[in-house]
């Protein structure tokens, strides 16, 4: 099974279109935890498991920490493929370099670590690609129309009478995607581009949206624009308004919640 027919199969079994960033800070997480985030992540995990269909630690969260953080980061993975492997993991590193080095960032988020899928950057062309590109079973996901406020300063550039994220999203579905493990991060700050991305690639390519709750990204704008013909199609993260919550399972079942009410709403307008 693909790290997408893994994310769909997950999401049609348990209605969720949720993602949780695992992104702890241990100065941050409850003192009974005694700093251990691996012991955190588990606890988290374990809470919002029933209501998530795809997880997503941010590797800088681990890498800052040095060793302790990559033993955080093993143990945490090893945990779900162990106790959830029906849920897809998604390494939120942002890879993407010559060929040679990519084939490296490859085999350590994919065989080393045992990640499903891995954010990725476009900026070198396919071939830095390729080595991602060329596991079939695992998935590639692109960044196309990023959440930050200053995104627009390169992304909004003209190439071929459109923007830089348009063309990047036609290029992924005309080109990219010939193994079909092609996605694209599309923030749920930026609607209106999402509406025109999922215009130009169709249901072929789910989004993983970031950017909801704490950077601002409304749950029924992003519904509304980027659902596809299946009433699927967006990974829909959150982080910090999930783990560092009172209680993380009643803020995730929430957010799957608002998410289906959406859904509900807007079914067969896509």
């Amino acid at each position: 099974m693909s790290a997408i027919e893994k994310y769909r199969t997950r999401a049609a079994a348990v209605g969720s279109l949720v993602c949780v960033g695992l992104d702890a800070e241990a100065a941050k997480i409850p003192a009974r935890f005694g700093g251990d985030v691996a012991a955190f992540n588990r606890w988290i995990i374990d809470q919002t498991a029933p209501y998530v269909s795809a997880y997503k630690p941010n590797m800088a969260f681990y890498e800052a920490r040095g060793v302790e953080g990559w033993r955080d980061l093993t143990d945490t993975i090893q945990y779900l493929r162990r106790r959830y492997p029906d849920i897809m993991t998604i390494c939120d590193a942002k890879r993407g370099d010559l060929d040679s080095t990519s084939r490296h960032y490859a085999t350590a988020i994919f065989d080393t670590l045992g990640f499903d899928s891995v954010t990725m950057h476009h900026y070198l062309g396919k071939d830095s690609m390729a080595p991602f590109l060329s596991r079939k079973e695992k998935g590639c996901i692109i960044l196309c129309r990023t959440s930050n406020p200053d995104a627009h300063e390169i992304q909004d550039l003209q190439v071929n009478g459109e923007p830089l994220w348009a063309y990047i999203a036609r290029k992924a579905a005309d080109e990219w995607n010939e193994n079909q493990n092609v996605m694209l991060v599309v923030g749920a700050t930026y609607p209106e581009e999402m509406r025109q991305i999922r215009a130009i690639t169709g249901d072929t390519i789910p989004m993983l949206v970031p950017g909801i709750g704490a950077q601002g990204g409304a749950v029924e704008a992003v519904i509304e624009a980027g659902l596809d013909h299946s009433g699927g199609g967006l990974i829909i993260s959150a982080s910090r308004s999930v783990i560092y919550a009172d209680d993380p399972a009643a803020a995730a079942r929430e957010l799957r919640n608002q998410i289906n009410d959406a859904r509900q709403k807007f079914a067969g307008k896509a």
